[in-house]
């Protein structure tokens, strides 16, 4: 679902090697950004109408669709705040852009803000996104791990969809010298190639995955993250940049109360809330789309994954992609909190939380 890029490591490397994570302001003055974002430049926080425009990025996932409402049903607005999403064709500008610090918040993989955070970007982990959702599929004659030495795998590079897969196998005693790992840019070209033959096994994301499934026979899930995360586990979270959290906290509350509505609106109605999203933000059916949420539902309440996101930046440092595991400061639940203190209605009523 989300349009990540097997070049997402690499461009967060090469941008720290010249410093720009580390000074935002350097950042907007020298990264290369395609020529369609440029007017996001130095568009931090914007005052319209007598609203807080915050602008934001995304990715295309059903991870997302708490943010997606939160948009299109204008949920934030009754806190004095307007969500501006500047549209980026991959996961690389969606993270490129938010550490560089010309946007001021984002849903994302786990995975990527991990790497922020260990390139020295100023943001933090504010809330949950999507839970669950990350597939591993093996093609036919493929059900356990040991049918997977020699075998080549696709997935995203440096992604939570590329952690689970190292998980996987690690978990059998296995690890990525026993497989051959090949990294895409898409969705689309990641599903096309498993259901074409031209890799045995697949990590994908709804609703990718379940076109694997159904697509390839003899196809069979390995593993979706329960067995090996237990239930509620994350994919994608909501992050925000700290000048912005020092400076509007409220106005990242306002988001965070609007997701968290968005969330309840999706499990009390959720064909109107796929409704209002399918065509505009998910290019599949309605139908597919259904079946498809079921595996990754919203759920912005993750403090039940505090552990789950340090445990994984072991993993990521272990694949190479940081040098030191998260420090606990980089997630912070004070305003998650806060908002839920302060809307016990609302948060009584949600259906997934940590609580």
């Amino acid at each position: 679902m989300c349009e990540r890029c097997g070049r997402t490591h690499h461009n967060i490397m090469e941008a720290s090697r010249r410093g720009f994570l580390k000074n935002s302001a350097l950042a907007a003055a020298s990264l290369a950004i395609p020529s369609s974002l440029a007017s996001v430049v130095g568009a931090d926080v914007a005052a319209a109408a007598g609203m807080t425009t915050i602008k934001a990025t995304h990715g295309a996932g059903l991870c997302n669709l708490g943010i997606f409402l939160a948009k299109e049903r204008n949920l934030a607005a009754k806190d004095n705040v307007e969500l501006d999403f500047v549209v980026t064709p991959t996961t690389t500008d969606v993270v490129t852009l938010f550490g560089a610090g010309m946007v001021d918040i984002s849903v994302i993989p786990y995975s990527n803000f991990i790497t922020l955070v260990d390139q020295g970007a100023p943001v933090k982990l504010v809330a949950g996104a999507g839970a669950e959702g990350c597939i591993f599929i093996g093609g036919e004659g493929i059900s356990k791990p040991e049918d997977l030495k020699g075998k080549t795998i696709g997935t995203f590079q440096a992604d939570t969809l590329e952690v689970l897969p190292y998980d996987y196998l690690t978990k059998a005693g296995m690890s990525f010298a026993d497989v051959d790992v090949k990294y895409f840019n898409t969705s689309p070209e990641l599903a096309a190639a498993f259901i074409n033959g031209a890799i045995d096994a697949v990590s994908h994301i709804e609703p990718y995955a379940t076109q694997c499934l159904t697509e390839r026979k003899g196809s069979k899930i390995l593993t979706d993250g329960l067995d090996i995360y237990s239930k509620g586990y994350a994919d994608c979270v909501l992050a925000a940049r700290t000048p912005l959290l020092e400076e509007n906290p409220e106005a990242v509350k306002a988001v965070i109360k609007a997701m968290m509505t968005a969330q309840l609106q999706s499990e009390q109605d959720t064909a109107a809330a796929l409704a209002d999203t399918v065509g505009k933000y998910y290019k599949t059916s309605l139908e597919a789309l259904t079946l498809a949420q079921s595996r990754q539902p919203v759920m912005i309440d993750q403090r039940l994954n505090t552990k789950f996101f340090q445990e994984r930046s072991v993993s990521m440092q272990a694949m190479g992609y940081v040098k030191n595991t998260l420090p606990e400061d980089a997630v912070d639940w004070t305003l998650l909190e806060a908002v839920i203190a302060e809307n016990a209605d609302l948060y009584g009523a949600l259906e997934l939380k940590s609580a």
